[in-house]
């Protein structure tokens, strides 16, 4: 049996025409290459070379992630957790039709860019990374606790993920968002050693599909 991990995935692409910064909006759901990306993430470690044996699973208690996340109930029988604490980060930029890394063009905006190291338009990334953080912590201690093996899948978003990734490479979490290495469906996996969490992979399982990747905080 192989070592646990535990797998952040992204969503699928999201129905989105007008291009709007949804954030926690609702009614953002995902489109047809969008369930189509989150069969090929669960294909991933369901099948072949890469196979896994996943025996928990969450998602973000939004719908395109609770979306995204039906496939891998489906592939592997697992009731879908709500989990809270890996939802998409609060933005004052939701609902606008231009991204935060576009603002700088709508000078209405520009007080909301006062400080990108917090930052100051949205939830503090290092309340986001701890958020994250105990999230993880929590699902693998409960695993452990079990006596299960097997693997651990949390469905999120790419902003969540990110930090995650950049909390636990002990790297500064103020960033350019346009440089995340998060793809739509991509899956980020960690393991824990000696009481620590270790990125150990990275995938984009549906990098063929061409997706439209708007609306991302």
């Amino acid at each position: 049996m192989p070592a646990r991990r535990l797998h952040l995935v992204r969503h699928g692409e999201v129905h989105n025409p007008e291009g709007v910064l949804y954030g926690r909006l609702p009614g953002y759901t995902l489109s047809q290459r969008g369930h189509r990306m989150a069969q090929l993430a669960v294909e991933q470690l369901s099948s072949g070379e890469t196979a896994r044996p996943v025996v928990r699973l969450a998602a973000s208690p939004l719908e395109r992630a609770q979306q995204s996340a039906q496939p891998w109930s489906d592939a592997f029988g697992l009731e879908i957790r709500t989990e809270h604490r890996i939802i998409e980060p609060t933005n004052r930029f939701e609902g606008k039709t231009f991204e935060a890394s576009g603002a700088l063009t709508h000078p209405s905006s520009w007080p909301l860019l006062r400080n990108p190291f917090r930052p100051s338009w949205g939830e503090p990334y290092k309340a986001i990374a701890q958020r994250m953080r105990a999230a993880m912590e929590d699902a693998w201690d409960e695993l452990e606790e079990s006596g299960d093996d097997g693997d651990i899948v949390m469905v999120s978003h790419q902003s969540p993920i990110w930090m995650a990734h950049l909390d636990i490479a002990g790297r500064h979490l103020w960033h350019d968002p346009r440089s995340r290495r998060c793809q739509l469906s991509s899956i980020t996996s960690f393991a824990r050693m000696d009481g620590r969490f270790a990125e150990v992979d990275y995938v984009e399982p549906a990098a063929a599909v061409d997706a439209i990747d708007t609306g991302a905080v």
